[in-house]
């Protein structure tokens, strides 16, 4: 599996406005322990760090898999996806 194409990275409240939403949840799948979000009545993805506390400074990217061509929502840590982070502004 090639590594996920980053589109678009925004801050949490940033997309709740973008989506309509007032909260996003994050739940646990409980047969396969993954996590994923939920805003409104959609759900995106969460980085397998999260459960880990590897999730400090999260953010919402929409990505795009090479393999599928699919898109979907992925709640992560700032700084993930493949360009280090050297200055916030």
């Amino acid at each position: 599996m090639e590594k996920l194409k980053f589109l678009e990275t925004m801050t949490v409240n940033e997309f709740k406005a973008q989506k309509g939403v007032n909260k996003i949840e994050v739940k646990q799948n409980p047969h396969t322990g993954k996590c994923f979000f939920v805003y409104g009545c959609e759900t995106g993805a969460v980085s397998d760090k999260f459960l880990n506390g590897g999730v400090t400074a999260p953010v919402i990217s929409q990505v795009c898999s090479p393999d599928t061509g699919d898109m979907f929502y992925m709640l992560h840590q700032k700084g993930e996806g493949g360009a280090m982070t050297v200055a916030t502004l």
